[in-house]
């Protein structure tokens, strides 16, 4: 099987294709923003027997000219798309790219899809276009609220993909995740800032009261679900992927510089983020109802992060200077200033 994963040298997108390659011809396609990283795939890349299973395509899913290059030349079968920006706060401050990659960018690989008669495309949306869990845990039918522009442009790409197959019966699966973690995470996320902040003795900035609840899953869990979709999903579905571990962040923020040996004093409340959904939750008793359920225990698999990133100090840190520098003080030395 010729397996296309877009985004494939971003976080989740580099583990998908660590996991894939073993088995099936994987080729790549990321434009290598900031959050793209080769480095990501460097163990593949390096690997002489893996190597041969792999191929990288540096480039935009907007570009139709070359979608269409890959997709002939490659002969692909599956498309999963991973390729997206995914920051709400950087959608906050400017949502352009946002609209063009996580809705154009998945026009056009519908479109190649047709033309070249693939046998399934996965599109990876986020649990985010649901918006504010006020009660229950959201099911696949529930309505679309998105609350931010990077949860509308991914809605966007997720209603996009199901009128593909609604109109054209292209073979399409659409997932949701909940709120991803693990190694090789750009630090403008939450974990993984508060993880490397601590690390760096600097504040962690906490948005509001730090009472927004998250459901959080291992990235092997959420990249072994997708696997089990397209080998079990039934075309036309939406299936949610949550790890059923919901935490107040403020919990989280403590038990990472517990594990840290930390002083909770370096936690720092700052003002709210902008249209912040206050909880987020799903069910996910369709997709356990197949077979799948989440293996990674959340405090286990958190140390682990948290063991990963000391470990690993030279890939984060040339990743947090320069342009990241510039993002984190617009987005944050203001709300150091005005918080709550």
């Amino acid at each position: 099987m010729a397996i296309l994963i877009t985004g494939g040298a971003g976080f989740i997108g580099s583990h998908f294709v660590r996991r894939m390659v073993k088995h099936s011809h994987v080729v790549v396609l990321d434009k290598l923003t900031y959050a793209g990283n080769l480095e990501n795939l460097r163990d593949i890349r390096e690997d002489r027997e893996l190597s041969g299973y792999f191929k990288f395509y540096k480039g935009d899913i907007c570009n139709q000219e070359l979608v269409d290059h890959v997709m002939s030349t490659e002969k692909i079968d599956v498309i999963v798309n991973f390729a997206a920006e995914t920051h709400v706060d950087r959608s906050i401050l400017s949502a352009g790219t946002f609209i063009d990659t996580d809705i154009k960018g998945v026009f056009v690989l519908l479109e190649a899809s047709r033309r070249y008669t693939i046998k399934k495309f996965i599109q990876i949306s986020t649990d985010e276009v649901y918006g504010t869990a006020f009660h229950d845990a959201f099911k696949e039918t529930d309505s679309l609220n998105p609350s931010n522009p990077y949860a509308a442009s991914k809605a966007g790409g997720d209603r996009l993909a199901f009128a593909y197959w609604n109109t054209y019966k292209l073979p399409i699966i659409i997932t949701r995740a909940s709120n991803n973690y693990g190694p090789y995470q750009h630090p403008e996320k939450f974990i993984p800032l508060f993880i490397t902040n601590a690390i760096e003795g600097l504040k962690l900035p906490l948005y509001g009261d730090g009472r927004q609840e998250r459901d959080w899953i291992h990235v092997e869990d959420h990249c072994a679900a997708i696997d089990f979709i397209i080998e079990n999903g039934k075309e036309g579905e939406v299936y949610n992927i949550g790890g059923g571990n919901e935490k107040q962040n403020i919990d989280t923020a403590l038990f990472i510089l517990s594990v840290l040996a930390k002083d909770k004093g370096m936690i720092e409340s700052v003002k709210d983020r902008e249209g912040h959904d206050r909880r987020y939750a799903l069910d996910c008793t369709k997709l356990k109802s197949l077979g799948w359920k989440p293996q990674i225990d959340f405090e286990e698999g958190l140390r682990d992060t948290i063991k990963w990133y000391e470990e690993n100090e030279q890939w984060w840190k040339q990743i947090k200077n320069g342009e990241f520098m510039k993002y984190y003080e617009i987005q944050y030395n203001h709300r150091f200033a005005g918080k709550n």
